[in-house]
């Protein structure tokens, strides 16, 4: 059985695809996108202004998986839901509505050579610890390989964001018997980056700026008092991040809550704009927002995923199949 073919590039397929992260991070590290599936209908605005491919808009759950093509990966930035060892023994039918299960399906119609998920770091210890059992198991039943390790954007992707989340990478042991020894997560590298590089350069619209008429102007006055950090507003407070990069950006942010974080610039106090939020997610100066409002492209930059990191670990599920090309002929 041919593994791959040379000249042709590797295939992705993204489900929940968002905005693009994982997408773009594949396509950096030289693969081909041949289809992706998203719901909300401002990220497929907001995804079909960026790509060309086809965008499967809709629930996961309505896709007829024997239309789609075959692919090389299988990647999915997930939600996640409980669901019990005890009840996953159950069988199969138990977990009708459950994404991670979905999946499943998706695997066993397509059979990647790869599957690549993505999720917030607590899914370890989510549910007792049963849920990412579950996902483990349910990989290994299928003769995948199973390797997971949180990365932060910070230490891994060369961005002043702390952003943790968990990765997880799976290769079909029919095709690659030696994935877990052969794959490697990216080593951790050094933060060259600062804040200031992720700022507009150009001069920002007044709106995004807190002045002296604003009720929250005083605290921020006496507690933002470094150009070279972020801040964020909590109800009754200011809070700084004394470690000089973003805090975790959030889906909630502009929506109460959780606020968008803040900077003292030499032109005052303000929330970083949409496009800074972009920037601490390592999108390209390229990468171009729809007409929606700011309210949704907050969300989607909270929702998404480091690039950076996803091309590293991209490039280093490359380098298995590569080896592995190289073994066949």
């Amino acid at each position: 059985m041919e593994i791959l073919k040379m000249k042709n590039k590797l295939t992705v397929g993204s489900l929940y695809a968002g905005v693009g992260g994982i997408c773009l991070g594949f396509i950096n590290s030289g693969y081909a996108i041949s289809w992706a599936n998203e719901f909300d209908k401002n990220a497929c605005t907001t995804y079909k202004k960026n790509f060309k491919h086809d965008l499967i808009e809709g629930d996961v759950f309505g896709i007829d998986l024997k239309k789609l093509s075959s692919i090389d990966v299988l990647a999915a930035g997930f939600p996640c839901q409980p669901f019990s060892v005890a009840g996953y023994r159950k069988g199969f039918d138990d977990h009708r509505g459950n994404h991670f299960f979905r999946i499943l399906e998706f695997v066993d119609t397509i059979r990647p050579k790869v599957v690549f998920l993505e999720n917030v770091k607590n899914l370890k210890t989510h549910d007792k610890g049963n849920t990412f059992k579950v996902i483990e198991n349910s990989l290994r039943e299928r003769n995948y390989s199973f390797q997971a390790q949180v990365l932060n954007t910070k230490s891994y992707g060369n961005i002043p964001h702390n952003r943790e989340r968990i990765f997880m990478v799976a290769f079909d042991l029919s095709l690659f018997p030696d994935a877990e020894k052969q794959f490697v997560f990216p080593e951790e590298e050094e933060l060259t980056k600062t804040i200031h590089d992720m700022l507009e350069k150009e001069s920002v619209d007044e709106k995004y700026y807190y002045r002296e008429d604003k009720y929250m102007y005083d605290m921020l006055k006496e507690t933002m008092v470094s150009n070279d950090t972020v801040y964020q507003f909590r109800r009754q407070y200011v809070r700084e991040n004394k470690s000089n990069v973003c805090p975790t950006l959030t889906a909630n942010m502009g929506t109460g809550g959780h606020n968008v974080p803040l900077i003292k610039t030499k032109e005052g106090f303000r929330k970083l704009t949409p496009r800074e939020c972009f920037n601490f997610q390592g999108f390209p100066k390229t990468y171009k927002f729809p007409v929606i409002s700011n309210g949704q492209l907050y969300k989607q930059a909270g929702n998404s995923v480091s690039v950076p990191i996803i091309e590293r670990l991209a490039s280093k599920i490359k380098e298995v199949l590569e080896v592995n090309i190289k073994k066949k002929k």
